[in-house]
């Protein structure tokens, strides 16, 4: 596996991919990998020839009370999994090869409800950030988990509207055995917090039965948060599928969640 630093590097094993014809997954990520980010490893793997994942934990998609810093990282320990998972190109650059001095030029997405009313700018970041590895890449496909299924959208909605020439996957939330969704800060939690977070995928399950037997399914999922105070509970209606979506604080660590109520994420 190649672990490219700077972007004319990556170009550069990315090219060598383009004169092969061979078909090229990316995988967008800020490492701190886990099942959930191997799931969209092998979705790559399965499905392209060559695999390139990002690992840059995008300051830009973070406000300045957010937790940028403690964020988890273990590229060492990242860059072994992705290799095991026959990853063939890891890009990990620092920040100011991807926001050098005077960079001024942003992607902003309009009328994005639920993460995107709670963390203004977050998706101007994400969009931002997914854009320029579109560009850099070049890549057929792009992998992102259901987890993040309003930045998906955001994502299929930038792709489309900016005529950019890539196909976008969405491969399905891995949870826990207790139904938790994987995610990199669940790290955070101690063992009464990581308790209490369960709140979460049950009252969307609630949600979900109660949309199932043609009942509200967000006054279904507050009443079932037991003393949990969510930040929100939407449903987001996503073209192709109609999401019952979460977000709650479990001592200091904020957790999003969603489920399907209709339609089918792909």
């Amino acid at each position: 596996m190649k672990i490219a630093r700077t972007v004319a590097e990556v170009r550069q094993a990315a090219d060598c991919c383009k004169v092969e014809k061979a078909r090229l997954g990316l995988v967008p990520t800020m490492g701190a990998f886990h099942d959930g980010h191997v799931s969209l490893f092998r979705a790559a793997r399965a499905e392209c020839d060559k695999v390139v994942v990002s690992l840059f934990v995008n300051p830009a998609q973070f406000a300045p009370h957010e937790d940028l810093a403690r964020y988890p990282r273990d590229e060492t320990r990242d860059a072994e999994l992705a290799e095991d998972e026959g990853v063939d190109i890891l890009f990990a650059p620092p920040a100011d090869e991807l926001y050098p001095t005077g960079f001024h030029t942003w992607v902003d997405p309009e009328g994005t409800g639920a993460e995107g009313v709670r963390r203004p700018d977050h998706f101007r970041g994400v969009a931002t950030v997914c854009v320029k590895l579109f560009n850099i890449v070049q890549p057929d496909v792009a992998y992102f988990g259901q987890k993040d299924a309003q930045q998906a959208a955001i994502v299929r909605q930038l792709i489309r509207d900016l005529n950019l020439e890539l196909e976008l996957r969405v491969v399905l939330t891995v949870r826990d055995p207790d139904g938790l969704a994987l995610s990199s800060r669940n790290t955070y939690l101690s063992a009464d917090e990581r308790l209490r977070a369960l709140t979460l995928p049950r009252a969307l399950r609630a949600g979900r039965e109660a949309y199932a037997d043609g009942a509200d399914p967000v006054a279904a999922a507050r009443a079932a948060f037991n003393g949990l105070d969510p930040d929100y509970v939407e449903v987001l209606d996503l073209g192709n599928a109609k999401l019952l979506a979460a977000a709650a604080r479990v001592g200091e660590t904020r957790l999003i969640d969603n489920v399907v109520l209709e339609g089918e994420l792909t």
